[in-house]
């Protein structure tokens, strides 16, 4: 089997697996009980908010356990705007945002918020000077992405911080889904307030996530209960989840440390090999994420291609997970500018560390001879 879909979900890593079994069997009281059993397990809980602090280098008490980016990313973006709408109801985000924070975007237009969507250029970056003229006396958030999902493109985050820092009324998210363990990205003293990661992105499990929030942050609850995680997330905490999540982030940054450059090599190899192949066109810009390639092979179905390359136990995808099974169009290739032919046929080839040259080797053959063959009948 060849795996190329990384950005959609990695394989969870066998010390991660361990270490949620572990916790579920010994930590399995709930850490707001008070007896002894409860104790040992929120002790756990503090010291993996502990380790997760240092790893992200924040203070421990900006870190909130979610069930992952969309949550994370909701509870951001509609936290601020309830609470602070008494002050404006003016929010700025992209046209080329995750699922999760355009429609929690358009949720919050029903209600009576105005939302500016910055456009992109064809490398899928928003210009500066369309955000800073874009903001307003009554703007409360603005919200980006860090790295694009489908095109692997890289948000100016940190220059666009440093704007922000010059307007201390404006809270500042980050969907960082897609760049944590492959771009570096400070969050204290950057400007950033809100930043939102996942742990199946990262060979951790489906369901878990962290989200930072800058301590002098104050937001609307989206869950009311038990008061857990400073009452912004009601609700017995996922121990296990959390345990894991934090295993999986030391694991995904260390080998960021060793192996990132590997991975530009690798992606540098791909580039170079698709651009030399009929028929088929590259969407990402060359100073892009190194996991994420996207192509389109205009003509052909992307569908057709996935299954035939399926057959073969080679994966890939077409568009972001969350949207894949919608309209055939990429919302975000249009919005580079790019014509139907290229955005009604894009495929996503996203790799991990795990991934080899003879896996991109096999995959391009397998490719190519599918392209050839759909053509072939097509003629």
């Amino acid at each position: 089997m060849i795996y190329l879909d990384n950005s959609a979900t990695t394989k969870p890593a066998s010390s991660v697996l361990d270490s949620f079994y572990q916790a579920t069997e010994r930590f399995f009281a709930n850490p707001s009980s008070i007896h002894q059993l409860g104790g040992e397990a929120e002790k756990l809980l503090i010291k993996s908010k502990e380790q997760a602090s240092q790893l992200l280098n924040v203070q421990q008490d900006e870190i909130i356990f979610t069930s992952g980016g969309t949550e994370g990313n909701n509870l951001s973006i509609k936290g601020i705007a309830l609470k602070h709408q008494g002050r404006g109801k003016h929010i700025i985000t992209t046209e080329i945002e995750h699922p999760s924070v355009s429609e929690a975007c358009n949720s919050l237009e029903e209600l009576g918020f105005t939302v500016t969507y910055l456009p992109v250029d064809k490398n899928g970056v928003i210009s500066i000077k369309d955000l800073t003229n874009s903001i307003r006396n009554d703007t409360i958030l603005v919200s980006m992405l860090h790295i694009n999902n489908e095109l692997g493109s890289v948000q100016p985050i940190k220059k666009i911080g440093e704007i922000l820092k010059e307007y201390p009324k404006i809270f500042f998210h980050v969907d960082n889904v897609q760049g944590m363990g492959k771009i570096p990205l400070e969050l204290t003293n950057s400007g950033i307030d809100l930043c939102a990661i996942s742990g199946h992105k990262l060979h951790g499990l489906k369901g878990t996530g962290i989200l930072y929030v800058n301590r002098k942050t104050t937001m609307y609850p989206l869950l009311h209960g038990g008061n857990q995680e400073r009452s912004l997330r009601s609700g017995t905490e996922n121990l296990a989840g959390a345990v894991s999540i934090v295993k999986a982030l030391r694991l995904i940054k260390e080998r960021e440390k060793t192996e990132v450059k590997d991975m530009y090599q690798l992606h540098e190899y791909l580039r170079k090999k698709l651009a030399e192949m009929e028929g088929v066109v590259i969407n990402t810009p060359e100073d892009a994420a190194p996991h994420i390639m996207n192509i389109s092979v205009p003509g052909l179905k992307p569908e057709v291609i996935i299954h035939m390359l399926g057959e073969k136990q080679i994966y890939i995808s077409t568009k972001s997970a969350c949207s894949s099974k919608q309209a055939d169009e990429s919302k975000i290739l249009a919005a580079c500018g790019y014509g139907a032919d290229r955005s009604t046929s894009a495929l996503r080839i996203s790799m991990s560390y795990d991934t080899t040259e003879s896996e991109i080797n096999t995959f391009l053959i397998a490719l190519e001879e599918a392209v050839n063959q759909l053509k072939a009948v097509m003629e």
